[in-house]
């Protein structure tokens, strides 16, 4: 693009094209629209050569711009994560059609019947970094839910982005609905961003998906509604009564399986009872698979560790590292939390009962674990098929955001010559 002029007319079309379209998506059939995911999915299996050559030119472009290796694990692509695209896709495609449901409905003595029932929000904007899923995830969810949906990728994964953006198109093509739903903004330009966020006409609602220089940005100047997504600051509470085994286990998954993704953790607590035997295996097991360890003082006696800092606590690493602390008890390790938290994703491995109920009560993250690795945090996992983000606000969505959660509702109300007295 030549000019923010441009740029401004440019997402003004894209606007109206959405809003057109969500007119038509938002009454289709749930046949339809699940004919559009499937036809979607299919064209992206055939279509998986193309989708990796345009991910290898941005892999190229993410070395040479000097990505960290946990941004270029985020944006790369290789066939088993495609097949993983192609599952979302499907299982989003499976899910039950929101739209139309009935929450709730009553008569009232008047004679009025009222019905509250589930309805689309109407145009989602979707503001991404790196990850080129979240093409396929945050298009399959907007049209389950009836919405059209604007997507802006990050300039990381901008050929990527476009070969998959252009299969969820055929699906839509396929199935008969307006290919003005899904919309890529097709330019690496930030004017697209800030255009994006004041398109109050056009945009019902923006969702970022990324660092915290995006969320903050986006949070800052957007004059269109924000479902919040903020850091992903993980803790882990090993506690008294936590099980050697599962403690192991589940921290070793929580932090090693994918460093990068918003559910790993990053801050490891541990009960002073058991900072001598469980916590000193696991972390001696930490070190072993490769992972830095950020030890507070009570901690620093063994062998490679480093020793923590106070910039440390509340650091979103996404990386081989993580920090861990010894607490008195579990009271200081849910202060430790509410102090340094993002409210996004919290553990406590336990076989205590109340001190699990405690760590859920006490604590207000939008999703709270117990002896379970915080790699579950993750709408696919939750059985949403896909997520568009963790929101971590408490408007509206919280948690994965599905395609039940891209929906508002409406009062239908009947009557029979009714009249007010």
């Amino acid at each position: 693009m030549k000019d923010q002029t441009e740029i401004a007319a440019l997402m003004a079309e894209i606007g109206a094209r959405a809003r057109a379209a969500s007119a038509d998506l938002a009454i289709a059939d749930a046949a339809s629209k699940r004919a559009a995911l499937e036809a979607a999915a299919e064209a992206v299996w055939a279509g998986r050569g193309e989708i990796l050559a345009a991910n290898a030119r941005d892999l190229d472009y993410g070395r040479d711009k000097g990505l960290s290796d946990a941004m270029m694990d985020r944006l790369a692509l290789d066939e088993a994560r495609i097949q993983g695209i192609v599952d979302g896709l499907r299982a989003v495609a499976a899910q039950d059609d929101p739209v139309g449901e009935v929450l709730a409905e009553w008569d009232r003595p008047t004679g009025l019947h009222i019905r509250r029932v589930r309805t689309p929000l109407g145009v989602v904007g979707v503001i991404y970094e790196s990850r080129p899923n979240v093409t396929a995830d945050a298009g399959a969810l907007c049209v389950k839910s009836g919405n059209a949906v604007i997507l802006r990728g990050g300039s990381e994964s901008f050929h990527s982005s476009g070969a998959i953006h252009a299969c969820l198109v055929a699906g839509l093509r396929a199935a008969g609905l307006p290919e003005d739903a899904i919309q890529l903004v097709p330019t690496r330009d930030r004017a697209a961003v800030e255009a994006m966020l004041t398109m109050t006409d056009t945009i019902d609602v923006i969702i970022p998906r990324g660092g915290k220089g995006l969320v903050g940005l986006v949070q800052r100047e957007a004059r269109v509604p924000v479902f919040a997504h903020l850091e992903g600051i993980v803790h882990i509470y090993l506690d008294a009564a936590a099980d050697a085994a599962k403690a192991l286990r589940v921290v070793l998954n929580a932090k090693t399986r994918r460093t990068g993704i918003c559910g790993a953790a990053e801050c490891l607590l541990i009960h002073r009872d058991i900072a001598d035997t469980i916590g000193q295996n696991v972390i001696r097991a930490l070190i072993e698979a490769g992972v830095e360890v950020r030890a507070d003082a009570a901690l620093q006696g063994i062998a490679g560790t480093v020793p923590a800092t106070d910039e440390d606590w509340g650091r979103e690493y996404l990386d081989s590292i993580i920090a861990v602390k010894v607490v008195e008890n579990i009271d200081d390790a849910i202060a430790h939390i509410r102090r340094y938290g993002s409210n996004h994703t919290e553990c406590i491995v336990t076989e205590a009962d109340a001190a699990a109920e405690r760590f859920f009560a006490r604590l207000d993250s939008a999703i709270l674990m117990r002896n379970a690795s915080t790699q579950f945090a993750d709408g696919g996992e939750f059985g949403m098929g896909a997520e568009i983000g963790i929101a971590t606000g408490k408007m509206h969505a919280r948690g994965p955001v599905g395609a039940a959660q891209l929906t508002s509702f409406k009062y239908l109300v009947e009557g029979d010559g009714t009249v007010r007295a």
